[in-house]
């Protein structure tokens, strides 16, 4: 991620959150329930969509826990803004609303996770971690959805193949990204500079018309260059 996670001497690392929801109450809620926790730090709190974008450019958080209807700019919108301005920062969707439209339009936006208002805590905690980790998190019945999608597009034919239009070394590096390894792992990985695969996965997510990271591992699970366990 572009803000590095901060490590405490003798204690966890800390990942540092950004809180996006126009309800006051929802939001000193979760920051209650986060700063409880030894590996969490709230870093700032955003009333609308539009704060969200200034204060993701200005904090630099690692994650943003984002509300999708908000006044001045939705989440959504915000969201990808978000993505394509700052790609390592990790945007989890914390919504009401268990749609399918809003999964597929918060993802495409760059959303690397989905979780419920109405879920547990634990639901909360554990997306934080694994999206911290580099990965997507979704609930089952989501997955289940995202593929139902996948197989949909697949039979009608609505994806072009692009992939011809990576080089040897992109098509190494592309499953790399898609797995959530770092610029910097990918770079040991390679025997490459984290500058090089930088420059790499810029080229990757262009060549692809791909925006932001849970874009990317769509791609590379429909040309099974990654398994989703």
């Amino acid at each position: 991620m572009s803000s590095d996670i901060v490590s405490k001497a003798n204690g966890p690392s800390v990942v540092r959150i950004l809180i996006a929801d126009d309800h006051d109450i929802v939001r000193q809620g979760i920051a209650l329930i986060l700063q409880s926790q030894s590996d969490m730090e709230v870093v700032g709190e955003a009333v609308n969509g539009l704060e969200a974008v200034e204060l993701a450019r200005s904090l630099a958080p690692n994650i943003i826990l984002m509300d999708i209807d908000m006044p001045d700019l939705t989440g959504l919108e915000a969201t990808k803004q978000i993505s394509r301005s700052s790609p390592d920062i990790g945007v989890l969707i914390l919504t009401a609303y268990d749609r399918e439209d809003f999964l597929f339009e918060a993802l495409q936006a760059g959303a690397s996770g989905y979780v419920l208002k109405a879920g547990s805590v634990d639901d909360l905690l554990h997306s934080i971690r694994t999206i911290r980790d580099g990965e997507v998190f979704l609930y089952p019945h989501m997955v289940t959805r995202l593929v139902n999608d996948y197989v949909k597009q697949f039979r009608a034919g609505e994806e072009t193949d692009t992939y011809v239009k990576l080089s040897a070394r992109e098509r190494e590096v592309l499953p790399l990204l898609a797995e959530g390894e770092t610029n910097n792992q990918i770079a040991e990985l390679l025997h490459l500079s984290p500058f090089t695969v930088q420059t790499y996965r810029q080229r990757i997510m262009k060549k692809l018309d791909l925006h932001g990271r849970t874009e990317l591992l769509k791609y590379a699970l429909r040309r099974k260059l990654v398994k989703m366990d």
